[in-house]
């Protein structure tokens, strides 16, 4: 039988790259302990920050402002409709809904005006109806000449502006 030839330094293992490897000291454990905790706490942090986020997001209200420009009565029943399922969509409690009217789009809130019998529900049903001051001084109007629980304010256009400066969609049928 033939053996194979081995000299001495077939045998010898080679020197230890790393002699302190899994020799640490009591407080190199202890520190990368207390790394590892703050890394996992951290995470759970961020977890949980996620989590209000998202739960913020549920419970926060959307909100829309519908603007009224035009002396059209189709166009205002297409507001109104819009806002009624917008709030059916989403949940009356779950929306705020404005239509600001102004120019020839005021026509739409006079007592008087087709769209008064929808007027009174929307109401109801928590829509903002807004009237521009600038036009109703412009047109002689005065909140008499309205519907009932139309707010007024100085101009229809900033409303419209403000509203959208705080988030709010903005919609023109």
């Amino acid at each position: 039988m033939v053996h194979p030839q081995t000299t001495s330094s077939a045998l010898k293992l080679p020197a230890d790259p790393n002699p302190n490897f899994n020799k640490e000291s009591p407080m190199s454990i202890a520190a990368s302990f207390t790394r590892f905790v703050t890394a996992v706490l951290f995470l759970i942090g961020l977890a949980g920050l996620a989590t209000t986020v998202e739960a913020a997001d549920k419970t926060s209200k959307s909100s829309v402002v519908i603007q009224i420009s035009e002396n059209n009565p189709a166009i205002w029943g297409l507001a109104l409709n819009n806002a009624e399922n917008i709030q059916e969509a989403l949940g009356k409690d779950n929306v705020n809904v404005e239509i600001v009217a102004y120019g020839p789009g005021i026509n739409m809130l006079k007592f008087d005006s087709e769209a008064a019998p929808r007027l009174k529900k929307a109401s109801a049903d928590g829509v903002a109806l807004i009237a521009c001051g600038t036009t109703m001084r412009k047109q002689k109007l005065t909140e008499k000449d309205l519907y009932g629980n139309i707010k007024v304010v100085p101009a229809g256009v900033i409303e419209i502006m403000n509203k959208q400066r705080e988030g709010w969609a903005y919609i023109k049928p």
